[in-house]
Formats: C-alpha cells, sequence, structure tokens
C-alpha cells in the first residue's frame, strides 16, 4: 500500500500538466474559433443592462438587442469614418515622416552612433580578409503590418460578423443559456449559489468593462486637446489611437509613446517643441494610471501588476494582438470569478493587489507569537 500511495502525486502531477498542455494547444490551434466568441461574450456583458433597461421600457428583448447591436455598430462607423481620412493622410505621409524623424535623431545620437562605427572597425579587423567575402543574403518579405494586426481583409470581416451575430442571439437570448445551466444542477442551494454568483460576476464585469471603456474615451479626448493645444496635427487621429491603445496596459502605452515621438519629430522644427509633444501624453497616462482608475475601479477590480504583465504576455502569445487587447478584461473576469467562487479564491487572490494597509513580510522577520 506504502508502494502504491506514492506513485499517486507524480502520476497525479503528469495528469495536471498534460492537462495543462491539453488547454494551451487547444487555446493556441482554435483561436480563430474562440477569438469571436470571446469578443461577443465580453460585449454582451458591456451591452447586457442596457437591453434590460430597454425591457423595463416595455420593449421586447429581440427588438431591444437589435437596437443596442445596431447603435454599436453605427458610433464604430461613425468613428471610423470620421478617423479615415486622417489615417489615410499619414499613412500617405509615412515615409516622409520616418524619414525627417531619423535625420534628427541621427543629430541626438551621433555619440551612439559614433561608437557602433568604432565597434564595428574593431570587428573587420579582426575577421580579417574572411570577412571581405560574404555569402549573399536572402532577404525575405514578411507580413504587412495591417496584416500583423488584422489579417486579411476577408477574415477580419468574417470574424467581425460572427461576433456581430453571436452578440445579437446573446443578447436576444437574455437569461435563457443561465437558466439551461441552472436546470443541469441537482440541489436546490447549488441553483440559488449559481444565481447569484452569475448575477454578482455580471455585474462586476459591466462595470468594469463600462468604467473601462469611458476612462479611455476620457483619456482620448484629453490627448487630442493636448494635441490641437501643442499644434499636431491631425488630433482627433492621436485621440483615438491613444484611447484604442489604452486597452493593452504597458505596451500599448510605449507603442503610443514611440508613435507621438516620431510624427512630433517630423512635424516640429525644433526639438524641444516636439518633445511638448510625448511628454503631455505620458504626463495624461500618469495620471490615468495613478489617480483616475485606481479612483473609479477601486481596490476590489484592480489587478496585480505582475499578475497582469504576464497575462498580458501569455495572451500576446496565444492569440496575438486581438488577445492583448482582450488580456485585462480576461484577467478582470477571472478575478471576479475567483472573488466569488470559492475553489478560485486563490486565483483571485493572486490577481488582485494588496491591501493598502499591508506590507511585504521580510524573510528575515520573526513569525508573530501565538
Amino acid at each position: 500500500m506504502d508502494a502504491a500511495d506514492s506513485q499517486r502525486p507524480p502520476r497525479s502531477t503528469a495528469i495536471t500538466a498534460l492537462a495543462i498542455l491539453a488547454v494551451l494547444y487547444t487555446l493556441y490551434f482554435a483561436r480563430e474559433f474562440l477569438l469571436p466568441i470571446t469578443f461577443a461574450l465580453l460585449l454582451d456583458f458591456l451591452l447586457g443592462p442596457a437591453v434590460r433597461a430597454l425591457a423595463r421600457l416595455r420593449i421586447p428583448v429581440p427588438l431591444g438587442a437589435g437596437v443596442v447591436v445596431l447603435a454599436m455598430v453605427g458610433l464604430v462607423g461613425l468613428g471610423v469614418y470620421q478617423l479615415s481620412g486622417p489615417v489615410q493622410s499619414w499613412g500617405e505621409k509615412a515615409p516622409q515622416t520616418i524619414a525627417t524623424a531619423q535625420a534628427k535623431l541621427k543629430k541626438l545620437l551621433k555619440p551612439l552612433e559614433q561608437m557602433t562605427k568604432t565597434a564595428q572597425q574593431v570587428e573587420s579587423a579582426a575577421g580579417g580578409v574572411s570577412g571581405a567575402s560574404k555569402a549573399p543574403e536572402v532577404v525575405v518579405a514578411g507580413p504587412t503590418v495591417a496584416s500583423r494586426l488584422f489579417g486579411s481583409t476577408q477574415r477580419f470581416l468574417a470574424g467581425a460578423l460572427e461576433v456581430l451575430i453571436l452578440l445579437y442571439f446573446l443578447l436576444a437570448a437574455g437569461d435563457l443559456f443561465l437558466a439551461k445551466l441552472i436546470k443541469l444542477l441537482p440541489h436546490f442551494s447549488d441553483k440559488v449559489k449559481a444565481i447569484q454568483i452569475a448575477r454578482a460576476t455580471e455585474a462586476s464585469i459591466s462595470l468594469y468593462l463600462r468604467t473601462t471603456a469611458v476612462i479611455n474615451l476620457i483619456e482620448g479626448a484629453m490627448v487630442a486637446g493636448a494635441m490641437q493645444l501643442l499644434g499636431m496635427p491631425n488630433a482627433l487621429l492621436w485621440g483615438g489611437l491613444a484611447a484604442l491603445f489604452e486597452f493593452i496596459p504597458y505596451l500599448g502605452a510605449a507603442a503610443m509613446l514611440a508613435i507621438l515621438s516620431v510624427a512630433a519629430l517630423a512635424t516640429f522644427p525644433e526639438v524641444g517643441h516636439a518633445l511638448l509633444v510625448p511628454g503631455a501624453f505620458l504626463a495624461t497616462n500618469l495620471i490615468q494610471a495613478n489617480l483616475v482608475s485606481p479612483m473609479l475601479l477601486g481596490h476590489r477590480l484592480a489587478l496585480n501588476p505582475v499578475a497582469l504583465f504576464i497575462g498580458l504576455a501569455f495572451w500576446f502569445w496565444i492569440w496575438g494582438v486581438p488577445g492583448a487587447f482582450i488580456a485585462v478584461p480576461l484577467l478582470a473576469t477571472l478575478k471576479i470569478c475567483g472573488d466569488h467562487i470559492d475553489a478560485l479564491a486563490p486565483l483571485g487572490e493572486f490577481l488582485g493587489r494588496r491591501d493598502g494597509g499591508n506590507h511585504r513580510p521580510a524573510l528575515s522577520d520573526p513569525p508573530p507569537a501565538g
């Protein structure tokens, strides 16, 4: 019996590892199937309260779902139409803009370039004659930036249409899916607990998504106003990009900072004036991240920065750029589920921030007297 018992933990660990690998492979290879479903579910959490509000006004749920979906499509289409002109104009000037920015950056980075040339000369001298005859290099053209972000146009449009259709059915069905799930539970107490968890989770996720969207839109409006005051052309474009990139934590702000720096260096002749543009965005982003978001979201919906960065890297690795956009809502969903489901309590604790009154104990601290 002892020998059999000693073999159970390794077998259990191996099964757990195989199950984790199976989940990872499923998430990766089924991404084209799972991504539209995930987007539709998150939008259902976001727009579900609006459909229920229309239902309280005696508007049938299927009709209300259609109104909400059409309103969302109209708003997104209007935003794309308003930004299409500035995007096209900036895209046509992008090569000249990058060349101008590179010329100004060369002046700023001249000492570093001199060091690079010196290192190359030392390397060529060490290589001797063998370095003179190099094999011809074969350059393979990679995919364009647009294809990396959205894939082919046909695939992107098909995925967007799938999201809209599934979103409508989710909104129009209302509580049908929850009711069917509750019917499968054997005990009445389990049914009551499932309803409580589902309602609390949906309310928290909906609050999180709506608050985050409003915060990002306000930040985008502030960035657009700052760009207008600084004389930056296409201020509406930069505000829209800032609001969009803010859905990707850390990396979105870094990418926006780099884009604004290049565009400002190509726009303004003085380097000091150009640096005000990314500086204004950085100041706005710091205020949003350190003051506005913690105040509106609170500790209950705040995420641990380390877990957030790891989760962002994971979903970007699994699902690419779309995964980076929905990484935060997915992690917030897992945290909220962990706060309401006892079995997932360690996961919710790991994803959440530390309490303000707690401090990290040092390893040398003596244990408390008991």
